[in-house]
C-alpha cells in the first residue's frame, strides 16, 4: 500500500478543472428546423400581406348595385326632367359613393376586379347614349336650333374611356382621370336640369323625339346581342371562357341603366304615353328590361347551348335582352303612326 500523499495539484491544473466548459461555435447556431421556420416566415409574411391587401381590399370595394328602386327617391324640381336627374344620380352613385374602380392601377385592390369595372362601364355607356340623344334631340326644339352647351358637355365627358388613370407611360404621361371627366358630366347635367326648371333650357316632349330616342336604345341593344352571339361562339372553342363574365356584366350595367332611364322617361312623357294608349305596353317593356338587368349568377358560364350540366348565362341574358328590345320596337312602331 502506497502511503505517500497524492501529488498536489498545481494552480493551472486546478483552474482548468474549475472553469466551465465553453460551448463550441456549432452549439450556438440555431437548429436547422428553426432556421427553416425563419425563412418560411420571411416568405409567408409578404404573401399574407398581399392577400390581405388585394383579397380583403377587393372584397370591401366590390359592389354590383342593381337596385331597381334606386331612382324612386330622387327628387326633381318642377319643370325639370326626371330622366336627366336619374342619369346624374347614377353617375354620382358609381363614381363618388361606390368609387370608380375601372381605372385602378396595379397597386390598388380594385385592380384585381373585373365584374364591377365592366358593370360600371356598362352603366356609363348607356348614360352616354342618353346624353347624345339629349343633345341631338330632347334639348333642342328642332334640328336647326342651337345645341344646349351643358347637354353637349355631358355627352362629351361621358364618352371618355373608363379605364384612364392620371398617369400612363406614353407621350402624354399625365391626363385627366375617368372620374374627373364623369364628375364634370354630372355637374353639367345638374346645371342643365336647374336651367330647365327655371325655364332657361329646353326639353322637347314631342312624339318624334321619344320615338327616335327609343329607336337608338333599341339599336344599341341589338349591338349588345351581336356581341353576345360572338362570345358564345368563342366559348364553344375554349374550355374556360374568361371573357364571358366581363361581357355579361357590361351588358347588365347597360340594361340596368336603360331600365332606370326608360322608367324616368315614362314620367317625363306621361301625357304623350297616356294619349297614345301606351301605358300597358310601356310597363311590359319596363318589366322585361328590369328582368334582364336582374340576372346575377354566382359564376358566369358560357357552356354549350344544349348542355345538360353547364348553363349558358350569356344566352339567357341575350334572350331577355332581345325580348325587351322587341317591346321597345313595338312602342316605336306605335309612335310612328
Amino acid at each position: 500500500m502506497d502511503d505517500r500523499d497524492p501529488k498536489p495539484e498545481t494552480g493551472a491544473e486546478s483552474a482548468e478543472q474549475d472553469a466551465p466548459e465553453q460551448a463550441s461555435p456549432a452549439a450556438t447556431e440555431p437548429p436547422p428546423r428553426r432556421r427553416r421556420r425563419r425563412w418560411l416566415l420571411l416568405v409567408a409574411l409578404p404573401l399574407v400581406l398581399l392577400l390581405g391587401w388585394y383579397g380583403v381590399g377587393a372584397f370591401s370595394v366590390h359592389v354590383i348595385d342593381d337596385d331597381p328602386a334606386f331612382a324612386e327617391s330622387i327628387e326633381v324640381e318642377p319643370g325639370g326632367s326626371r330622366a336627366v336627374a336619374v342619369a346624374a344620380a347614377l353617375i354620382e352613385r358609381e363614381v363618388m359613393r361606390h368609387r370608380w374602380v375601372a381605372n385602378d392601377p396595379w397597386f390598388m385592390p380594385g385592380a384585381v376586379l373585373d365584374n364591377m369595372p365592366a358593370y360600371q362601364q356598362g352603366i356609363v355607356y348607356a348614360l352616354s347614349r342618353f346624353a347624345i340623344e339629349l343633345t341631338d334631340r330632347l334639348a333642342r326644339v328642332r334640328g336647326s336650333s342651337q345645341i344646349d352647351p351643358d347637354a353637349d358637355e355631358a355627352a362629351g365627358r361621358l364618352k371618355y374611356p373608363g379605364d384612364v388613370w392620371i398617369f400612363e407611360w406614353s407621350s402624354t404621361p399625365v391626363q385627366p382621370s375617368s372620374e374627373s371627366q364623369y364628375r364634370k358630366a354630372l355637374e353639367a347635367l345638374r346645371r342643365y336640369n336647374a336651367r330647365l326648371a327655371q325655364g332657361q333650357a329646353v326639353f322637347d316632349r314631342r312624339a318624334d323625339n321619344l320615338r327616335d330616342t327609343l329607336d337608338r336604345f333599341a339599336s344599341d341593344l341589338g349591338s349588345a346581342s351581336a356581341a353576345i352571339d360572338e362570345q358564345i361562339r368563342i366559348g364553344a372553342t375554349t374550355l374556360v371562357d374568361f371573357g364571358a363574365d366581363d361581357l355579361f356584366y357590361a351588358n347588365k350595367g347597360r340594361l340596368y341603366a336603360y331600365a332606370l332611364l326608360l322608367r324616368a322617361l315614362g314620367e317625363d312623357f306621361r301625357e304623350l304615353i297616356n294619349e297614345r294608349n301606351l301605358a300597358r305596353a310601356w310597363e311590359q317593356m319596363l318589366a322585361a328590361m328590369t328582368e334582364a338587368a336582374a340576372l346575377d349568377p354566382w359564376w358566369v358560364t358560357n357552356g354549350a347551348l344544349d348542355s345538360p350540366a353547364l348553363p349558358n348565362h350569356l344566352a339567357a341574358q341575350g334572350f331577355l335582352l332581345l325580348r325587351a328590345r322587341t317591346q321597345l320596337r313595338e312602342i316605336v312602331d306605335i309612335l310612328q303612326k
